[in-house]
């Protein structure tokens, strides 16, 4: 399968997943409707992908929603492939991805960084007022 046919079905499975997700379809109490899909990568020979899920929820609650999710895997896969015209449909596997929730830290992290640095820049003296 070509690179760019492969790259839109990525992306069609993946939206396909969130809205099951966001309409409430997935019925296992464990999913949650904040679970985001990040991203789906579909190998070559259309057998199986792995979808990555994230959530800025507790990593207990975002390891229960994959738990469920992966439970729910065969009703998600069958509801997928009725929309999606392909002679099979990859089995899927969902996975925590905690990229988003760290790359969300590290931003704070840098904030406050920078508010650190202003604050000791503001009360250290100045040159000027140290010559006279």
């Amino acid at each position: 399968m070509g690179q760019y046919r492969l790259q839109r079905l990525n992306d069609q499975v993946r939206d396909e997943i969130s809205k099951l997700i966001l309409h409430g379809d997935v019925k296992d109490p464990r999913v949650n409707t904040f679970l985001s899909i990040n991203r789906v990568e579909v190998t070559s020979d259309l057998r199986y992908a792995k979808v990555y899920v994230s959530t800025f929820l507790t990593d207990n609650q975002l390891k229960h929603g994959v738990a469920g999710l992966n439970a729910a895997a065969g009703f998600i896969q069958r509801e997928i492939a009725k929309k999606l015209r392909l002679r099979q449909f990859p089995k899927l596997q969902f996975i925590v991805d905690s990229g988003m929730k760290e790359g969300f830290n590290m931003v704070q992290k840098l904030n406050e960084l920078e508010r650190q640095s202003k604050a000791n820049e503001e009360t250290l003296p100045s040159e000027e007022n140290k010559k006279d």
